[in-house]
């Protein structure tokens, strides 16, 4: 008893019970009213309606998206003169991922062997005016090559150090014009299927038709044509908010997002993509060779340093449908607000309000127990004291 009492005389096993107090306090009355209204209006109109809090969501889907490009571009190439350009020149790597580098422009260096020749001039440490200024084996990150020790003319106005390496070097200045600039009409199919696991829902952006025609003829129009998965490259760099012909000179990143938002409560039909694009940034580029042996078996290649638009194809999607357990908790949720509001409009009358210690009188009332001796006499709890009956004038013979 000596733990028990000090803990009570703490006050640490009191126990408390509600009451309710009727107060005419208008601005806690009109406080409580807008902070119920407001709750309601957040968990009815913002939960349950706009955000579909009635229905179960799936928000990892599984998605594939095949992309396939189509056009023809012809270019000058020095070495080679007209050149035709197909899906498997301008395509890096091949089709079929969800990122791919369509190549606008090109820098060309034809009929290179390995061999010694002189290092370009707008190299580091390339010009020179003696051997010595070329190291022996010295090779840097910006070089073609290996130095060989030599210090030799490039051309009349500048002396390099000569290097081993493939020769002759990269030295053509950028064109100042695209020249794939068709390639701006060129289509591009993006194929994108997803499936929703939890919902055993599988759907794709391409309609069904037995028109074998329709996807040659179709081009994807945000207002006129939303369903047609054919995509002009010119139309989409410029929904991107770029211009083509700049960003084809030097190349640069373009996204694509597709968005699904299926509410299956609704037939599956209805359940369709939206498409965004946006430039991501501006300039991309990288160096690619094609190889072949020359006579009498010696290695040759063609370098190219390839500017172009590199694509990105994201796919984010979520799918919900009505389940008793979501709605339960979003309206439960509700009701915890609307508990929350009373128990802050409590502590404003109780601790806030000029005339908290009346109110707190009035709440908070201590029960007087009788005395410990008392109570360990009866043999049950005490009952509220009932009326007894009046007595009996009723008399029954012996």
């Amino acid at each position: 008893m000596g733990v028990l009492g000090s803990l009570c005389g703490w006050r640490l096993l009191d126990y408390k019970t509600e009451k309710y107090v009727l107060t005419r306090n208008w601005w806690v009355g009109a406080l409580q009213r807008v902070l119920q209204l407001g709750i309601l209006g957040y968990v009815i109109g913002w939960s349950l309606l706009l955000q579909k809090g009635y229905q179960e969501k799936d928000s990892d889907p599984r998605v594939s998206v095949i992309t396939k490009l189509k056009g023809v571009s012809v270019a000058q190439m020095e070495a080679l003169g007209s050149h035709v350009w197909d899906v498997a020149d301008y395509t890096k790597p091949p089709q079929g991922e969800n990122v791919f580098f369509l190549v606008t422009n090109f820098l060309a260096t034809p009929e290179q062997v390995q061999g010694k020749c002189p290092e370009h001039p707008s190299v580091p440490l390339a010009p020179c005016l003696a051997d010595e200024d070329c190291p022996a084996g010295e090779t840097l990150s910006h070089s073609h090559g290996i130095k060989t020790g030599k210090c030799v003319p490039f051309n009349s106005s500048y002396q390099t150090c000569e290097i081993w390496g493939w020769c002759p070097v990269e030295s053509g200045p950028v064109p100042r014009k695209p020249q794939l600039l068709e390639s701006q009409n060129f289509t591009l199919l993006i194929k994108n299927s997803i499936t929703f696991p939890k919902f055993n829902f599988l759907t794709a952006n391409t309609l069904e038709t037995r028109d074998g025609g329709y996807f040659k003829r179709c081009r994807y129009h945000a207002q006129a044509s939303p369903l047609c998965p054919v995509f002009r490259v010119g139309d989409v760099v410029a929904a991107a908010g770029g211009d083509f012909e700049d960003l084809a000179l030097l190349g640069g990143v373009v996204r694509i997002q597709i968005t699904w938002d299926c509410d299956l409560d609704r037939p599956g039909s209805e359940c369709q993509p939206r498409y965004s694009f946006w430039l991501q940034e501006k300039g991309h580029n990288f160096r690619a060779a094609v190889r072949w042996w020359r006579p009498p078996g010696r290695e040759a290649r063609s370098l190219f340093k390839l500017f172009g638009i590199r694509f990105e194809i994201l796919v984010a999607g979520q799918a919900g449908k009505f389940s008793v357990i979501s709605t339960g908790i979003t309206l439960g949720t509700g009701m915890a607000l609307l508990g929350a509001a009373t128990f802050l409009c409590d502590l404003l009358l109780l601790y806030v309000d000029r005339q908290a210690p009346f109110y707190w009188g009035e709440k908070y009332e201590e029960v007087k127990i009788p005395p410990p001796f008392l109570l360990s006499l009866l043999p049950f709890p005490l009952l509220p004291s009932l009326p007894l009956p009046p007595p009996s004038s009723t008399f029954f013979p012996s």
